[in-house]
């Protein structure tokens, strides 16, 4: 039938249901719904797992392997840093040096697509690099080179921003001294690869490194360090000297509580530092120490039995050998008791009294001491001792009043630390010895002349040339020094090496203080002097002062009679009347 129109087969309508009033699709509705339901968790799941996948990734590159992306290489705070080097501590456990965790740079030339770009844009961040040296290292024909070691927490972080492709971080360590200039000397320094290369750090660098965490002990007492540093530090600049040096040792055990040496320098900082700064002057350098050697000449006559506390030399006139002459700085012009010789510090009578012993008596005295050979202290800059080559009667004599023979200033205070304990000689050490342990040692001086020049130091403070070192309560003996720095066409005029090394309580002695100064000039208050009784001698009196609260030792009674029937000394033995000499 034309224009009969096709019948179009209706979809049936869903069926909707009501219960309890929601509404529910029943039949095909309801089956095209759950597979439309289970196509969505389906590909929901799908995409999960791809962002997944991707963030996995994206740590990996950032974090885990060696992508062409910088890492992010941090120093895991949550993980246990061991450290390759050994801490080192004081006698009290306050740290010295340690080690701390550090990031260093470095590239993949290889793999950087610009280096142009990746220089100035690091030369922007890492502060001493400039563009021309980043290019230069950028551009090497090699897969590794060197951008900057150590970098700080900041510059790491800045680097990391960057995002540069073919620049990678590794794990490393930097020392750390946390005291700075503070027993920079003993303390020494490491290079970039934390390998020792002065001080206790190259000294004991295989013990350092060997990673088995047990700390390094030190004998040094940072608060003398510090004490003793300031005090020295204090007389430089007062007097205007060029240089200065100290120490503080246990005299029955040879173990250092302080070591100084100044100009010194920052250990965290050494590579910049002048040579002068980083010379050791306490036991590299070697000085004639002028008449601080009339201490071992005294001990070295009484000890020999030429001589005895009742003999005396005639000093009214100088003493003249072929082109030499000695005569005394404050001379007396007449005969002098051997305490008086000491006690006024005469260079004739020093000279007799080593006449009197000889010069193989001398030299066995003073090789005795440890003068003659370097210093045993752990260190590996100790200096050699400058000896007479022959040693004539003439050097005999001189060397009985400090000239003729440079030691170190640790080698001179070993030696008193020796007369003065009894007569034993304890190696010096910057290792603290254990408690209850007994120091090794050797009989150098008899216990009698060692009661002696207890005497005689003590002497010099209460009557003497010393005065300026008297620590009231605290019995101080000891002795000045003062010779002309030599050169090589003979002794530089007005150029002192002036000292003071002390003793103290001189009743029972523990301590030695030694305090030197390089080149001192008198001032108004010194009336001119720059000797060491003027410029050396008040910095040990503060330095004991101070220092005696500090490790435990007690004020006394000097005037008490025990102690000055315990110090006295016959200074007229012969019973003349002092003003017929």
């Amino acid at each position: 039938m034309i224009g009969r129109r096709k019948r179009l087969k209706r979809r049936p309508m869903p069926t909707v249901t009501s219960h309890h009033g929601r509404v529910q699709l029943e039949g095909t509705a309801k089956q095209a719904l759950e597979i439309g339901r289970n196509r969505l968790v389906v590909a929901g799941a799908i995409f999960a797992l791809v962002f997944a996948a991707l963030g996995a990734r994206l740590v990996d590159l950032a974090i885990l392997t060696d992508g062409n992306e910088p890492r992010l290489a941090q120093m895991t705070e949550i993980e246990e840093f061991k450290t390759e080097r050994a801490e080192i501590l004081d006698r009290n456990g306050v740290l010295l040096a340690t080690s701390l965790a550090t990031a260093s740079l470095f590239a993949d030339p290889k793999l950087v697509l610009d280096p142009v770009e990746a220089a100035r844009r690091l030369a922007a961040v890492l502060p001493g690099l400039g563009e021309a040296e980043l290019l230069a290292k950028l551009s090497v024909d090699r897969r590794f080179v060197w951008l900057r070691r150590n970098l700080t927490p900041r510059q790491k972080y800045e680097v990391n921003r960057l995002g540069l492709p073919g620049l990678y971080f590794q794990r490393e360590e930097r020392r750390v001294y946390p005291h700075g200039t503070l027993a920079s000397h003993v303390l020494g320094y490491t290079d970039v690869d934390n390998r020792g290369i002065a001080g206790i750090e190259q000294a004991f660098d295989d013990v350092l490194r060997v990673g088995t965490g047990t700390p390094l002990v030190l004998s040094l007492d940072i608060r003398i360090q510090h004490l003793l540093q300031s005090e020295l530090s204090a007389a430089m600049l007062e007097f205007g000297a060029i240089g200065a040096s100290g120490l503080v040792m246990d005299a029955k055990t040879g173990e250092l509580l302080a070591l100084v040496s100044l100009p010194d320098f920052d250990s965290n900082h050494a590579g910049g530092t002048s040579a002068d700064r980083r010379f050791n002057r306490a036991t590299l350098g070697v000085y004639e120490m002028g008449s601080t050697f009339k201490i071992f000449t005294t001990a070295m006559a009484l000890d020999s039995g030429k001589v005895t506390m009742s003999d005396g030399y005639d000093a009214t006139d100088p003493i003249r050998v072929s082109r030499f002459t000695i005569r005394d700085f404050h001379a007396k012009r007449r005969w002098l008791s051997v305490p008086e010789i000491f006690m006024y510090s005469s260079n004739i009578g020093a000279a007799k009294m080593a006449i009197d012993v000889g010069t193989e008596g001398q030299r066995a005295f003073l090789g005795g001491l440890g003068l003659l050979r370097p210093a045993s202290i752990e260190l590996p800059e100790v200096g050699a001792p400058m000896i007479p080559s022959p040693w004539r009667d003439i050097n005999t004599m001189t060397v009985a009043f400090g000239h003729g023979l440079a030691v170190s200033p640790v080698q001179l205070a070993s030696a008193v630390a020796t007369v003065v304990n009894g007569g034993i000689s304890h190696p010096s050490t910057l290792l603290v010895r254990p408690i209850g342990s007994e120091a090794l040692g050797h009989r150098a001086v008899s216990e009698q002349t060692s009661e002696n020049m207890r005497k005689l130091l003590r002497l010099v403070v209460t009557d003497g040339t010393g005065r300026n070192a008297a620590a009231p309560g605290y019995m101080v003996g000891g002795k000045t020094g003062t010779a002309e720095k030599s050169t090589v066409g003979g002794y530089k005029q007005k150029a002192l090496i002036s000292s003071f090394v002390a003793a103290f309580p001189m009743n029972d002695p523990r301590y030695v203080v030694l305090a030197v100064l390089d080149e001192p000039k008198g001032t108004e208050q010194t009336f001119g002097y720059a000797t060491g009784g003027w410029v050396a001698a008040p910095t040990v009196s503060r330095v004991i002062s101070q220092m005696a609260p500090i490790v435990g030792i007690e004020p006394i009674d000097e005037s008490s009679p025990d102690i000055q029937e315990a110090m006295l000394v016959d200074l007229n033995p012969r019973g003349t009347t002092l003003a017929s000499y």
